[in-house]
């Protein structure tokens, strides 16, 4: 059996992590450093916390073991893994919303497609349905302005102002126009 060929990823808080390097192929940016013969011992990741990669490796290890899995039982006729990681994936975005970001932000720092849609996925799930006030309350946004600056930005935008509508098998342009706003939300949740 070959050995795991292991590298180490240093996190902003310098916490050091070793993951092995099968797994960390899900990020495009650590794959490219791997393939072009970049990445040392220590890979430093500036904008990534300790406990937010925790949760990315948490993340990248059960989609790769569960990639391996269902290659291996390709043949047999079970077919429950999907399902079993559809399920995991729905536990594992059931996190605060200020986790939820930074995970987004850090799948978007690491390229991790699978990992960008399914937080932001999360997001666009929280806000369907919602006004702009209980969009606030749940991620804690302070309404900084006036009475006046509001009612003038509602009379402006009132098409921006009615609840999202509830999630459908509608067109995907529906799903990519929400994932649009919930990266605008994440955005504007960082500049406060």
């Amino acid at each position: 059996m070959a050995e795991k060929k292991m590298l180490t990823l240093r996190t902003s808080d310098c916490e050091e992590f070793e993951v092995e390097e099968a797994v960390l192929m899900k990020s495009e940016i650590i794959r490219f450093m791997i393939e072009d013969d970049c990445a040392d011992n220590v890979i430093p990741l500036a904008n990534v916390n300790s406990k937010t990669l925790a949760l990315v490796i948490e993340y990248c290890n059960k989609h790769v073991h569960a990639e391996v899995a269902e290659t291996t039982s390709a043949s047999s006729a079970g077919g429950g893994g999907e399902v079993d990681l559809k399920k995991w994936d729905a536990e594992f975005v059931k996190v605060a919303p200020a986790t939820l970001f930074d995970l987004i932000m850090a799948a978007n720092y690491l390229d991790i497609k699978g990992l960008q849609g399914l937080t932001c996925r999360a997001v666009v799930d929280m806000i369907q349905g919602k006004s702009p006030e209980e969009i606030r309350k749940t991620f804690n946004i302070k309404n900084d302005l006036t009475k006046e600056e509001e009612e003038a930005i509602r009379s402006e935008n009132s098409w921006a102002f009615d609840p999202l509508p509830v999630r459908s098998s509608g067109p995907r342009w529906l799903l990519l126009a929400l994932i649009s706003i919930a990266s605008l939300l994440v955005c504007s949740y960082l500049l406060i």
